[in-house]
């Protein structure tokens, strides 16, 4: 098939195939179907990706629920029994370790490198469906993403937004560079019919080592929504600061709630440092800011108004 003018659109769409195919290929082995047993015999399923020769895989928090453990199937068949081994909800990252032999671990890249408009490829287990694989392109970076458990309300911060379709069972599966390098982890938790993924960055690792140390993460509780956004002219030259966060939404009592930020509120600085990102902003609330007051600058309707917060644990 040809174009009218000529171009023949072939060898553009045998490149993207590639790729593709190529990272496909290299993931399937590292994702494996998890199913998990949870309190009365109820139980969940999701993906995983190992991350470790010793058995450690990556998945996400609501896979594992209250679960203390359950099974791994892999792409070549094999099967092993897996322990939770910890779980951050405000993250929606867990870590379970096989107990056998598992496939060799997957590459982990560094989310902080995505742009928006990338080749990403998202492998899973939909509906039960071993090693699906889906590609789009990041569509956006830094999104906030509030979800509920039972009364509870939270917000995973940080989120990777991208067109690569996610279902079911996809959560805790792989999404991937065009290099084939591990830079999200899928999560089908917001139910929109957008493709999420908790990023592989700095803070997801310390995350990581935090529950492969303590089980758990003690972490501070804010309860924002917010869109990382330029700011405009006149606050650039003001501020030097060319980004912020755009507070789309408040969970209502929340610390945030309480202290009087508002949705509309455009956040430049929290303990007195700025804040161009969802991640800068995750940083600072991890144990040591439990109950201590956190000082956050916001442009409101015009004028800068200091807030002061003080972030709660999260529990439950």
């Amino acid at each position: 098939m040809s174009l009218a003018d000529g171009h023949d659109p072939e060898p553009a769409l045998d490149a993207y195939s590639r790729v593709v195919t190529t990272v496909a290929a290299e993931m399937a082995p590292h994702v494996a179907a998890l199913e998990v047993s949870g309190p009365g015999g109820r139980g969940g399923a999701g993906s995983g990706v190992v991350v470790s020769d010793d058995g450690l895989l990556l998945t996400n928090a609501h896979v594992v629920a209250r679960s203390t453990g359950g099974r791994a199937v892999f792409s070549d068949g094999s099967e092993a029994p897996v322990d939770v081994v910890g779980a951050d909800p405000l993250s929606d990252l867990a870590v379970v370790r096989a107990r056998g032999v598992t496939p060799p671990p997957a590459v982990l890249g560094d989310a902080a490198t995505l742009q928006v408009g990338q080749l990403v490829v998202a492998v899973g287990n939909p509906f039960g469906l071993a090693g699906s694989v889906t590609a789009g392109v990041v569509s956006a970076l830094g999104r906030s993403l509030p979800t509920r458990d039972g009364r509870t309300a939270r917000v995973v911060e940080d989120v990777i937004q991208t067109d690569a379709a996610l279902n079911p069972g996809n959560s805790g599966g792989a999404l991937a560079d065009a290099r084939g390098r591990v830079v999200g982890i899928n999560t089908a938790v917001a139910g929109w019919g957008l493709g999420l993924a908790v990023p592989i960055n700095d803070t997801s690792r310390r995350i990581v080592e935090t529950l492969l140390r303590d089980g758990r993460v003690r972490r501070a509780y804010l309860g924002l929504v917010s869109s990382p956004v330029p700011l405009p002219v006149d606050l650039v030259t003001r501020t030097g600061q060319r980004r912020g966060l755009q507070v789309l939404d408040v969970i209502a009592g929340s610390p945030a709630d309480r202290s009087g930020l508002m949705a509309g509120d455009l956040v430049l600085e929290a303990g007195r440092a700025p804040v161009a990102s969802a991640q800068s902003l995750q940083r600072l609330l991890f144990a040591e800011a439990i109950g201590r007051p956190l000082p956050v600058t916001v442009v409101r309707r015009g004028a800068m108004v200091d807030v002061i917060t003080v972030p709660s644990e999260l529990t439950g």
